[in-house]
């Protein structure tokens, strides 16, 4: 089977994203990349839900480690009876798909059609895993391929020679970019939002880009308006998490308050992703509250009073007010009316 990972940046080959593979799983630990390349072997689903929680992989990671797991439950149930299998498939399904709630909707699509699949091949005493893994690929497939097609038209956005500011790590979108610049030619900057308190974009974007040669700078949080006031930045782009049917964006914790200095700027801000159908506005939205003692370290050195206290949102809620346009695999679209992409999206499978 072709794949679409090539001639893309370590972090976003196959094998280096989540792998099955002989009852194991192993997942690239992003928590100390680009520091150490080190990775994470799960031996059950239920590990790998762990993994996905302590955010050992995160982003559109999830998505593939899910796949993954769903295979290795079915190694897992391997000699337990037809019924007592399914029910087994059944609860790893509910608790992988559980893993985070602001994208479980998400994540559901990857779990369910991981245990249709199951089911089928268990009635019909066929090894799920082949089933399931050959799933994997076609899904890393479509989702590499799809949002292809969105950084087609969002490279088209950036100015010749220009300058983008990234939030946190947009995965496959960062593969796309990269890609299409080199086929294309095209030139531009690329400056990164650090991302606290995980880092994503300092550690991960940024080495995307910079191993790709493209002239990379990391700005620390606080450092984004004078970025702007400084006019070093074109454009500020980021993907979601979540983008609700009206337009709002779901990201990494810090996107609103760019968004926010953007506006004061006059800098566009285009969100790049698959809008969430089913998702009325950011109402319908929860917001992950991970562990507080997150955000008193850095790369695992405590840098803060023990008697002091913290909170750790994973995410925020940007209304579409502070969205330009939305960079979709159908086009671009005004943030307040999606209605338009909804109905030229509907046969789209994106998962």
């Amino acid at each position: 089977m072709n794949r679409y990972d090539n001639n893309m940046p370590f972090l976003l080959k196959y094998e280096n994203v989540a792998w099955y593979e002989n009852g194991t799983v192993r997942i690239l630990d992003r928590r100390v990349y680009p520091r150490e390349i080190s990775f994470v072997e799960c031996k059950s689903y239920k590990e790998v839900v762990r993994a996905i929680k302590d955010m050992v992989t995160q982003s559109a990671g999830p998505y593939t480690a899910l796949g993954m797991a769903m295979a290795l439950a079915c190694h897992e149930s391997r000699k337990l009876s037809k019924n007592e299998r399914i029910k087994f498939l059944e609860k790893a399904e509910d608790e992988l798909k559980n893993s985070r709630p602001t994208t479980k909707n998400r994540y559901q699509k990857i779990t369910s059609r991981a245990l249709k699949l199951a089911k089928d091949s268990i009635e019909k005493d066929i090894d799920p895993v082949k089933i399931i893994m050959e799933d994997n690929i076609k899904s890393l497939n479509r989702r590499y391929k799809t949002m292809r097609k969105v950084g087609e038209y969002l490279i088209d956005l950036i100015p010749e020679n220009g300058s983008i500011l990234t939030q946190c790590y947009g995965e496959t979108i960062i593969g796309a970019l990269v890609a299409l610049s080199k086929e294309k030619n095209k030139k531009f900057k690329v400056y990164c939002a650090e991302t606290r308190p995980f880092l994503q974009g300092a550690r991960l974007t940024a080495t995307c880009f910079a191993e790709e040669g493209f002239e990379t700078t990391i700005l620390t949080d606080n450092m984004i308006a004078y970025a702007f006031e400084n006019k070093l930045v074109d454009i500020f782009t980021s993907a979601a998490d979540c983008i609700t049917e009206d337009g709002g964006v779901v990201n990494k914790i810090g996107t609103l308050q760019i968004a926010q200095l953007a506006k004061i700027y006059g800098i566009k801000y285009y969100v790049s992703g698959i809008p969430d159908k089913g998702k009325k506005s950011l109402f319908d939205v929860e917001i992950e509250m991970k562990d507080p003692k997150e955000a008193l370290s850095a790369n695992g050195i405590f840098h803060a009073s023990t008697k002091a206290h913290a909170i750790y949102p994973a995410f925020d809620k940007t209304p579409s007010s502070l969205v330009t346009k939305v960079v979709t695999d159908c086009g671009v679209y005004d943030s307040d009316n999606l209605d338009e992409y909804f109905e030229k999206a509907k046969d789209n499978s994106f998962y």
